[in-house]
């Protein structure tokens, strides 16, 4: 567990932000920024939003951005980092589970709904990239959220499972699954999981060329000024691989409703047809919502491109 409360952006004037922790149903504790409305009147209850980070992200990057803005805009809100992963405890570091991570936006909730100042019937949840899989998976069993927003949406155990595009053969997916095989016995010998490539640990000024356009849209945000964090490495275990691989994200998407879901995505997004499968999987009320002149990375940070007037309509008018 590493500990950095620098914020990749500036605190508002308009807001107040605490330092809070929780626990999740395995004993990991949970770190969460809760950020609060300047004016709150403790005495009343105010309906409350959770942030999920952008995979591989931190709650001082785009989660918190959203939690700050929704909080100007008169919501309780809380950006977490996910378990094993930035100040959130939980070893080996930088596990990802789908399972865990889905159970994090739960603990969230227990967390918040608690508050006396929070109408416990009034919360959702906003999951950014990969944790906009994770927030609908939390959602499609539990029906304390009662609205959900995803942004730039990815859902990462298709990616694991078929490669990017559905692109992987059946022969390429057994070729993965006896490496990640292999690679658990290597771990196991050196007491220490492996991980996959890292950004690097200070930031840069330019991005390499020779990186792909996805790699380098990435790259562009968390290895140069603009987003770069030091509990933000950009790296998992490589045998976490296999739990996606085992847990498909959205086979009870229609459950959802008739609790409403927004999806948000830039028009130029990279990642567009994960927000528009998902989009046409599930069950009314639903809504897709495209961002002109945008692309998947512009919505972690970009305030003048995304549309956080309309984040607020969609969680005012439904919860």
């Amino acid at each position: 567990m590493i500990k950095n409360y620098q914020k990749t952006f500036t605190i508002s004037k308009k807001v107040t932000v605490e330092k809070v922790s929780f626990n999740n149903r395995y004993g990991i504790t949970v770190s969460a920024d809760l950020y609060l409305p300047k004016e709150i009147n403790k005495s009343h209850k105010y309906p409350a939003i959770i942030v999920g980070t952008p995979y591989g992200g931190v709650k001082e990057q785009g989660a918190g951005i959203y939690a700050q803005e929704m909080a100007e805009r008169g919501f309780v809100t809380l950006a977490f980092d996910e378990s094993y992963n930035g100040e959130s405890s939980g070893e080996p570091r930088r596990i990802s589970s789908p399972d865990i991570f889905v159970e994090d936006f739960s603990a969230a909730v227990d967390f918040i709904g608690t508050r006396p100042f929070v109408e416990r019937n009034k919360i959702g949840v906003i999951g950014i990239c990969g944790s906009g899989g994770f927030a609908l998976t939390a959602a499609q069993v539990d029906k304390r959220i009662k609205a959900v927003a995803t942004v730039s949406m990815y859902d990462m155990s298709r990616v694991m499972r078929n490669g990017w595009e559905d692109s992987m053969t059946d022969g390429q997916r057994n070729q993965t699954l006896n490496q990640l095989a292999e690679q658990r016995w290597k771990d196991f010998e050196s007491k220490e999981p492996e991980l996959t490539p890292t950004f690097p640990s200070e930031p840069v000024d330019k991005v390499p060329e020779e990186l792909d356009p996805i790699s380098s849209e990435f790259f562009g945000y968390y290895a140069t000024k603009r987003g770069f964090h030091t509990n933000s490495v950009g790296a998992f275990t490589k045998t976490s691989a296999m739990s996606f691989m085992n847990f498909p994200l959205m086979n009870y998407i229609k459950s959802i409703s008739p609790r409403p879901v927004l999806f948000i995505m830039g028009e130029h997004a990279h990642s567009r047809y994960f927000s528009e499968d998902a989009y046409q999987m599930a069950a009314e009320p639903k809504e897709l919502y495209v961002v002109p002149n945008s692309g998947h990375v512009d919505l972690y940070d970009r305030t003048d491109l995304i549309p956080f007037d309309k984040v607020k309509s969609f969680f005012t008018e439904n919860m």
